[in-house]
């Protein structure tokens, strides 16, 4: 089954929803936060980014950092910014980019379902990362920004979404990527058939926010040892996602850049690439099938496709094109064994386009990897079988608004 509760939001007077709408806290860096929420004190990048009112030499993990995104969620509260809705709901959030719709239902979900395995994992988390975000969640008593979850679509479910759409909006917004945000509150009288329908749902996935997912059940696990009268139906127990069905979700390309080339000459890399991979020079290097591979080197791309029996085609992790290019080039070739730890390598969302990667190698990295997106298919594959994906497998777009919708832990 899967447990959702609708609950009592705090949400953006709708006049304001436009200003206070911001990209998640790990899409830009500091830098980039403190330029967009100049002149904006409605932000959210005050609450998920709350740095940018600290001196730029305060270290992210300080704890005045922490102390800065409490006072600035209150302050938010305060002068009526955030408001508390009147009672416990649901809401469908859709999103448009270009041509590509979505729509996923906001809803509270539960922490005990994932420390069990009923919401499935396809990444690790770092420890650094989680520590930090579960920081924030403890302190701002807050779900502040949602994850981003999917599930195996359910025709009902499409309905009752569609049903809720034909009604008035919430919030109806572009924000300034182009990308149209629009929430509707689910009427009353459809969240019992909502929660009935989920109740049905075997599994929920996590796509986008293992940190974030993380982060807030590790609060509810907390707080659920730490109270001797722990009875299950504390709103701790829950934390806030948007559920998507997995046929409307798009992964984009998550390419890969590394530094160097491990000590060998251009020409003896090729040499070495050709020992499990085909390799040739090309005008069109996007790869329009699994197993290929786009290649900036030298100012020229390369088409390269791995030979067939250089990796286990039926194994539902190292059969990802990630796990090949990471098994049979990066790790042997270039010597980067740990992805995930290792900075001669930088990750590369494919939103940014290929000539993010041309620019990143005329900059002075010194080979680009353009690669197949991953599939929905495979990533509920790998969290069914209980296994996760390489880091940086997949890019999911469009991304979520924080501060559209943001859940407290002490109120249903």
């Amino acid at each position: 089954m899967s447990d959702i509760r609708p609950f009592r939001a705090l949400r953006p007077q709708p006049e304001l929803a436009s200003s206070v709408a911001a990209p998640p806290y790990d899409v830009i860096n500091s830098e980039e936060a403190r330029a967009l929420a100049t002149g904006n004190a409605a932000s959210f990048l005050h609450v998920g980014k709350p740095e940018i009112d600290l001196p730029a030499d305060v270290d992210l993990y300080d704890d005045r950092v922490y102390a800065q995104g409490v006072a600035n969620l209150r302050r938010l509260m305060a002068e009526k910014v955030l408001v508390r809705e009147d009672r416990p709901a649901l809401y469908v959030y859709q999103q448009k980019m270009g041509e590509h719709v979505q729509a996923g239902l906001v809803c509270a979900t539960s922490c005990s379902e994932y420390e069990n395995g009923l919401i499935k994992r396809h990444e690790f988390t770092r420890k650094d990362k989680e520590d930090d975000r579960t920081r924030h969640v403890r302190e701002q008593n807050a779900n502040a920004e949602p994850v981003f979850f999917t599930y195996r679509r359910v025709a009902a479910i499409d309905a009752l979404v569609d049903h809720v759409r034909r009604t008035g909006p919430l919030y109806d917004l572009v924000t300034d990527d182009g990308i149209a945000h629009t929430v509707w509150i689910v009427p009353a009288e459809l969240t019992q058939q909502f929660v009935s329908e989920f109740a049905a749902v075997p599994a929920l996935y996590v796509a986008d926010g293992h940190h974030r997912t993380a982060s807030a059940a590790r609060v509810g696990i907390e707080r659920k040892a730490a109270n001797p009268r722990h009875t299950g139906e504390e709103p701790y127990n829950y934390f806030m996602a948007v559920v998507f069905p997995h046929d409307q979700l798009r992964i984009m390309d998550y390419n890969r850049v590394v530094k160097d080339l491990n000590g060998l000459s251009a020409d003896q890399f090729l040499a070495r690439l050709g020992e499990k991979f085909t390799v040739a020079p090309t005008d069109s290097p996007r790869p329009t099938a699994p197993r290929q591979f786009g290649m900036y080197l030298g100012g020229r791309w390369y088409r390269v496709e791995a030979k067939p029996g250089t990796y286990p085609a039926g194994d539902p992790v190292r059969g990802l094109d990630v796990s090949i290019l990471q098994e049979n080039l990066l790790a042997p070739v270039l010597g980067v064994a740990d992805p995930r730890t290792d900075k001669r390598i930088d990750f590369v969302g494919g939103i940014r386009g290929l000539g993010e990667l041309e620019r990143r190698v005329a900059g002075g990295w010194a080979v680009a990897f353009a690669l197949f997106p991953t599939s929905l298919d495979q990533l509920m594959s790998v969290a069914d079988a209980g296994k996760v994906m390489p880091p940086k497998s997949t890019w999911f777009e469009p991304k979520l608004r924080s501060g559209l919708l943001v859940r407290t832990l002490d109120t249903w």
